[in-house]
């Protein structure tokens, strides 16, 4: 009924690196006690409100902390990395979690990362190809050639095949290359082809299509639930403004179902759109119109004392009407 994202955003108006990460943590803990779908952490580099950059130290610091959970790494920037050393790290954490670790591979898109891991934006796509196809062999366990040397990844993830993984993107381009390596697709939204080009690519190749998931125009990203949704507003508001400018800059042109381009905490309001706080009424009548309920309970480096009564009212108020 309901996931838990955490970028791990911390500007300098909001709470200190280090509480967030507690909460984090501690909210990946209650997120598994109520039945939470999956929790989510997400990739970006160099950022200058401190966006989680080692999305897998933290996915192996929630495994250690629950049992159970789904945690996906979403989006794993794949060509930043040296696909060897990814592939172990990898692997090892699908050892450590007993599986429970999947990943929605990215090409990336913001210019500032790929300079600073130095790596070519204009060789991005190839170099997903390519790191793709090496962690695949990687996960066999057997030595191969890799860039004209001896490699061999040890030890093999205990998922056949090596860890879940998805692709990301919102492109002609990524859903194709999605359907080129066997893999399902998890698109950003706004672009209602997709799907039909997923499908087309598989039945070219001969390929069986795996899950492709579009999300509508109107889905609610960024949760929150509160008694009172004006106070909230303007609790909350500055942070999850933060968050909307942040993604605007970065995407610049292109369209997801999360970005907005407001420019005042009464704009991103008014738009009704990715970010919203909801009443408990409205978010049991959300989650029965849509399935599910996307929260981010650290957005914007949230300060988790003002986090944590958004949980409590989920918990409270909004779960037991709908499992009841």
């Amino acid at each position: 009924m309901f996931l838990l994202r955490f970028d791990m955003r911390a500007p300098d108006f909001g709470a200190h690196p280090s509480d967030l990460y507690a909460a984090a943590l501690e909210m990946a803990v209650w997120a598994e006690q109520r039945g939470c779908l999956q929790i989510v952490v997400s990739e970006h580099h160099g950022s200058p409100d401190g966006y989680l950059p080692s999305p897998l130290i933290l996915a192996a610091a929630m495994v250690g902390r629950t049992t159970r959970i789904p945690i996906q790494v979403g989006a794993l920037i794949v060509p930043l990395h040296d696909p060897i050393r990814l592939a172990e790290q990898m692997a090892v954490l699908d050892l450590v979690s007993g599986g429970r670790v999947s990943y929605v591979t990215a090409v990336g898109y913001v210019p500032e990362e790929f300079a600073m891991a130095g790596v070519a934006l204009a060789e991005r796509g190839r170099r997903m190809d390519d790191c793709l196809d090496v962690m695949r062999k990687a996960w066999s366990g057997e030595a191969f050639e890799y860039e004209g040397r001896r490699v061999r990844v040890t030890p093999k993830p205990t998922s056949p095949g090596g860890p879940m993984l998805w692709m990301g993107g919102n492109t002609r381009a990524a859903a194709r290359r999605a359907a080129r390596f066997e893999m399902g697709m998890l698109a950003q939204g706004l672009n209602p082809e997709l799907v039909q080009i997923y499908n087309a690519e598989c039945s070219s190749l001969g390929k069986a299509p795996k899950a492709c998931l579009n999300p509508p125009p109107s889905m609610v990203t960024s949760a929150f639930i509160a008694e009172d949704p004006d106070r909230a507003w303007s609790e909350l508001g500055s942070h999850l403004l933060h968050d909307a400018r942040m993604y605007a800059s970065w995407l610049g042109d292109a369209a997801s179902v999360s970005k907005s381009t407001a420019k005042t905490v009464a704009e991103l309001r008014a738009q009704e759109g990715a970010y919203r706080i909801f009443t408990p009424e409205q978010a049991v009548a959300y989650v029965k119109a849509n399935g599910v309920l996307l929260l981010q309970p650290l957005c914007g480096g949230l300060p988790p004392e003002l986090a944590w009564p958004s949980l409590e009212l989920l918990d409270s108020r909004v779960l037991p009407v709908l499992r009841g």
